[in-house]
């Protein structure tokens, strides 16, 4: 299988961090900031470490941005360099860019470009912080955009012993069961079968709308 290829530009906070958990992953990744002290951080773990102006359109034509996997954009708090990267990014053929935003009036420009996704980390990351202090029962929650979410729960009281035929969770809670964590063998079971019985040592990874998935737990 092809290793996916990843483009970081600007590896300030954000773009740093995005880019290290992507390396840790296995990912190729192009780290490019203009400061060569944030790329000798992560020289070792990047595939290519490119010291250039991002918002330079030459400078982008020569990353190959359109046979990149994600091109992922985060030049801090500086809106016009931001939009003029992502523009740029757009109109080089790059299929899913990614954007650290700055307001709601950054994030309407930039989703007018084009951009997959516009990503807030502090708002994000308050909003899972405060899931986990509310849903008391969920494990960890990946939220998809911002109507969907994939929580992982451990399995209620009420369903240890039934099968996931039996618990009928799409049904009565339109949610969809993507796969179950043994925490004893250590293994996952992804697209379990309707007859896959539900045990106390189990988690369920469960995917639907925030909504949904709040009534579930």
């Amino acid at each position: 299988m092809k290793t996916k290829r990843f483009v970081c530009l600007g590896l300030g906070t954000f773009g740093s961090a995005f880019a290290k958990r992507l390396c840790q992953h296995g990912f190729r990744v192009t780290g490019v900031d203009r400061s060569e002290s944030a790329l000798n951080e992560l020289r070792d773990q990047l595939f290519e470490a490119i010291i250039g102006d991002v918002t330079d359109r030459q400078t982008l034509e020569e990353l190959l941005l359109s046979s990149a996997d994600g091109v992922v954009i985060s030049l801090g708090d500086n809106i016009e360099r931001s939009i003029l990267c992502a523009l740029y990014a757009k109109e080089l053929g790059a299929q899913r860019v990614y954007v650290k935003g700055v307001s709601n009036d950054h994030a309407k420009i930039l989703r007018a470009l084009g951009v997959e996704r516009v990503i807030f980390p502090e708002v994000e990351m308050a909003n899972d912080f405060a899931d986990s202090m509310i849903w008391t029962n969920v494990l960890k929650q990946y939220q998809i955009d911002s109507d969907h979410s994939i929580v992982e729960i451990a399995v209620p009281n009420s369903l240890v012993g039934k099968t996931i035929a039996e618990a009928d969770l799409r049904r009565k809670y339109n949610v969809l069961v993507i796969a179950i964590l043994d925490e004893l063998k250590h293994s996952i079971d992804a697209a379990p079968a309707g007859d896959y019985r539900l045990m106390d040592n189990h988690a369920l990874l469960v995917m639907g709308r925030t909504s949904d998935l709040s009534k579930f737990r």
